[in-house]
């Protein structure tokens, strides 16, 4: 498929799913802050793992998921070996 002429915002991708596709946003914002819930230890936490992906928080708010096997940018290594904890 050749590539469009315009940019499409992250934003406008939210709203497709949401007007045109019935993609219930809301509901799978609280699925999301369930599983984050369910597995979340304690304050402070910067990330929960479940299902294969990590659930990344910064400032109590879920900012990113990732896979867990991906690799850190950082370290180079690669991440996520634990157990999974559930497959939500």
């Amino acid at each position: 498929m050749k590539k469009p002429r315009h940019h499409v915002s992250v934003h406008a991708v939210l709203r497709y799913m949401q007007r045109v596709q019935g993609v219930d946003i809301e509901a799978l914002r609280r699925r999301i802050g369930h599983i984050v819930d369910r597995h979340r230890e304690h304050d402070g936490t910067n990330g929960v793992i479940s299902g294969g992906f990590v659930y990344k928080l910064q400032a109590g708010v879920v900012a990113t998921i990732i896979p867990a096997s991906r690799r850190n940018r950082r370290s180079g290594r690669k991440g996520g070996n634990g157990p999974r904890n559930d497959r939500s």
